[in-house]
């Protein structure tokens, strides 16, 4: 499975940018999604997770009522919406896949990632 992160950018704090995230495999509406954000001298954090059928979606609680994760099947697409932006999202974000745990908020439990997209938000 091969995954291919895209839409960060520049924006200002308060605005919003929507991230995408490709999958190769056919069988991507098998897969549960994350994302997980890096700040420079930081670990990896979770930031949302959306698990196989899109029935069921976590949020950190810094990103709850600000980000919302989604996906497209008939896409192979998961999204991140970010809304109400602040500094302290500034981070490079990955998405990442696994078979098997949902919901779960460890980078370990996933198996597949892509590239990151680097999001810049300034004050």
């Amino acid at each position: 499975v091969q995954l291919q992160a895209f839409g960060g950018g520049l924006v200002q704090a308060g605005g919003s940018l929507r991230l995408s995230c490709v999958a190769s495999t056919r069988a991507f509406s098998r897969l549960h999604m994350g994302w997980f954000r890096q700040a420079p001298g930081k670990e990896r954090e979770f930031v949302a997770a959306i698990n196989w059928d899109g029935g069921s979606a976590d949020y950190a609680d810094s990103m709850k009522g600000r980000f919302t994760i989604s996906r497209d099947d008939a896409k192979n697409t998961v999204y991140l919406q970010m809304d109400s932006l602040k500094p302290e999202d500034t981070a490079v974000y990955f998405c990442a896949a696994n078979w098997s745990r949902w919901s779960t908020k460890r980078a370990r439990d996933y198996a597949y990632w892509g590239q990151g997209t680097e999001v810049t938000v300034s004050s």
